[in-house]
């Protein structure tokens, strides 16, 4: 019997939740404030694997710098505090996006190059067979299992509709600030290898979304608690901070941000992180030090 006990205990030891960001150096505070979120509500043995992919290219912007070696080094040693086995991986991909990207139609994409990324997590080696693609501009309300552990076998990834796209493309169109993929399907499939290959060719408005959507073959439809990008209801998971439309004073757009905590509070009234804030202070306090 203990012997059982400790062969199960082993087995969850070896459970792994893998998280992919995308970005250049001013991703720091997402990243934070969303691995923040993620670590504070979510009650686990498993250990997490945060990936992040970035890469220098200021030739077509100057602030399109990489994420630095020691601001990943301090997400590091944050997520190190929840767990010793947590881990935080930089991955230069400048050489993949080189052959793949550079002087394609969509490099000046509506958001950045950096939104491209995610197309090559299926030229990584090290990158495993599930794997949860994430926008930095993304906090966490309740418990991430309750998205990771979404059967996806069946399926090249998991994702919610984008809430304006599902009235004015298609009732499934995907946002794909939230993408839980099975990277063994995709490569099976060749869906990345397809939508690099549409965006060599073609410009797209929402560039790598498109292509994506475009070339799936079979994906799982989640609720809109997975990926929020208009409400924080009591059942939302994932609260999406993408740019959204406002009706008052005036019709208007604006984009707030997580990590702009004083426009969260006072525009959308939320005080639902306060105590992932109050650790985010803190943490912002440590890195003005870690980084001298």
């Amino acid at each position: 019997m203990i012997h059982t006990k400790l062969k199960r205990s082993c087995s969850v030891e070896k459970v792994m939740i893998n998280i992919l960001f995308a970005g250049n150096d001013k991703i720091f505070d997402g990243i934070l404030t969303c691995m923040l979120s993620i670590l504070i509500r979510t009650k686990t043995r498993e250990p997490f694997t945060f990936y992040i992919f970035t890469m220098d290219v200021s030739h077509i912007k100057e602030e399109y710098k990489a994420l630095s070696i020691k601001d990943v080094d301090f997400l590091d040693k944050v997520a190190k505090e929840y767990n010793v086995k947590n881990r935080v991986i930089r991955k230069d991909v400048i050489e993949l996006y080189n052959k793949e990207f550079a002087h394609c139609p969509n490099e000046m994409t509506y958001c950045s190059p950096y939104t491209l990324l995610r197309l090559l997590a299926d030229k990584i080696d090290a990158i495993p067979d599930k794997l949860l693609y994430l926008d930095v501009d993304i906090m966490f309300q309740r418990d991430i299992k309750l998205l990771y552990h979404t059967n996806i076998d069946k399926y090249e990834y998991a994702a919610a509709r984008d809430h304006y796209g599902k009235y004015l493309i298609h009732p499934n169109y995907i946002n794909a600030g939230v993408l839980l993929l099975n990277m063994k399907m995709i490569k099976k499939t060749q869906l990345f290898e397809k939508a690099r290959k549409l965006l060599k060719i073609k410009k797209l408005i929402f560039a790598d979304q498109s292509a994506i959507y475009r070339n799936t073959i079979k994906k799982k439809m989640l609720p809109q608690k997975f990926n929020d990008q208009k409400f924080l209801h009591k059942h939302t998971v994932v609260r999406h901070f993408s740019k959204r439309l406002f009706y008052l004073p005036y019709p208007h757009t604006d984009n707030v941000k997580q990590w702009q905590v004083d426009r969260v509070h006072k525009i959308f009234g939320y005080h639902q992180f306060d105590d992932i804030y109050e650790v985010y202070y803190h943490k912002k306090q440590e890195h003005k030090t870690y980084e001298q």
